[in-house]
């Protein structure tokens, strides 16, 4: 049976972000993909100059109000990223509902995107309407530690910081949560860095059994846009065919994400020059060329389960 996701993100004509970073991996993995662009601009906001236009809460309304009326508005997921208006993203909450009340098996993935390192990246009027709108309707998020920090207010210095961390999102909505980064230290030394996953399981008996996971992470000296929006897509299509099984599925998400970029930055060098930094356009994602690791990943990544 066909499984159908909409994805309501950012739009490019040129590179890997939002939408494209999202629908063609998904579409390769036989995920049929419903696109609404929050924005559509020329390129990324890492280039020099950009041009383009921002979809309002109006705009998404009547587009969705389209689909309504052709009877078309059965999803199994939906999918979110960058957003930076609060009436757009109250639209957001307000569909997912709607198609939440259709389907009841429907999983909203959510990338709560507010920061990174200490500051945010959005206007701080989204910081409310995530925490108290949109993360209780989500059952899958992949914030950051800066994020995930900002949505529980508390720190995170220690495993157990951020095990209490995930604990706390479970408690506002979300079954599932990857914090996909953190400044925690890594085991294998300052090269690498440490995620965090935790899932919640509904067991027959009514009682719900957790299982947490930790992976370390190589580092890349290097600045990618839309990796986070490929890395939220990855850990949908994995949890789908590993509901129960937080592990592979973080495994499997990961890998993707190593092969994708270890692509990417080879191709980029090669394009710079010995010496030379890569620049913005040379940094795009190399998406068409890792198809073949999108839809059968090589496992590079291993995860630890936690016991606690």
């Amino acid at each position: 049976m066909e499984c159908r996701v909409l994805s309501i993100q950012s739009h490019v004509v040129r590179g890997y972000v939002g939408n494209k970073s999202a629908s063609f991996p998904l579409q390769v993995l036989g995920f049929e993909v419903d696109s609404i662009n929050s924005v559509q601009f020329s390129n990324h906001t890492g280039y020099s100059h950009w041009k383009g236009q921002v979809l309002t809460a109006d705009e998404l309304h009547v587009l969705y109000e389209g689909i309504k009326l052709n009877n078309v508005h059965h999803y199994d997921y939906v999918l979110t990223g960058y957003t930076r208006d609060t009436s757009f993203l109250e639209m957001v909450v307000d569909i997912v509902q709607e198609l939440k009340r259709a389907n009841p098996n429907l999983v909203y993935v959510c990338d709560p995107v507010l920061g990174d390192h200490g500051s945010m990246y959005v206007p701080e009027n989204l910081h409310p309407v995530y925490k108290n709108k949109v993360v209780p309707v989500a059952d899958i998020i992949t914030p950051n530690q800066f994020e995930a920090e900002l949505l529980t207010g508390k720190n995170i210095s220690t495993e157990k910081d951020a095990v209490e961390v995930m604990d706390l999102l479970h408690k506002m909505g979300p079954d599932t949560v990857v914090i996909t980064s953190s400044d925690l230290p890594s085991r294998l030394g300052d090269r690498f860095l440490v995620s965090l996953g935790s899932q919640r399981t509904l067991m027959p008996d009514g009682t719900k059994s957790t299982q947490r996971v930790r992976m370390e992470i190589p580092k890349v000296d290097a600045v990618f846009v839309g990796t986070g929006d490929l890395f939220a897509a990855m850990l949908l299509a994995w949890t789908h065919h590993y509901p129960n099984d937080l592990k592979t599925a973080c495994e499997k998400t990961f890998s993707v994400m190593h092969h994708v970029i270890k692509r990417t930055i080879s191709y980029a060098h090669e394009l710079a020059g010995p010496g030379r930094k890569p620049s913005p356009p040379q940094l795009e994602l190399r998406m068409v060329q890792s198809k073949a690791d999108i839809e059968d990943p090589a496992i590079v990544m291993e995860a630890t389960v936690l016991t606690l």
